[in-house]
């Protein structure tokens, strides 16, 4: 089981959801406690993607026991978040 950590700028877009939504993507995140085999971003990137439906939830794992959500949104903002240079 993980240890979730949070990003000091990771809900910039979250707060702007309904409350319905909020709920939706707060439960995904609940569940990245056990999620076993996560999808990487991209190869060579330390970020790993979870996807509920138009929603993504990025994370990155600073240890073995930890995961770090860095980012959620919808999958337009979540392009134009993982292409910044």
């Amino acid at each position: 089981m993980f240890e979730l950590e949070f990003a000091e700028d990771w809900d910039r877009q979250y707060k702007k959801f309904d409350k319905p939504v909020k709920e939706i993507i707060w439960k995904k995140i609940q569940k990245l406690k056990v999620l076993e085999k996560p999808r990487h971003l991209k190869h060579g990137e330390p970020f790993f993607v979870e996807e509920t439906g138009q929603y993504r939830i990025c994370f990155e794992q600073p240890s073995k026991s930890a995961r770090r959500i860095v980012f959620v949104g919808t999958h337009k903002q979540y392009e134009k978040w993982y292409k910044k240079p």
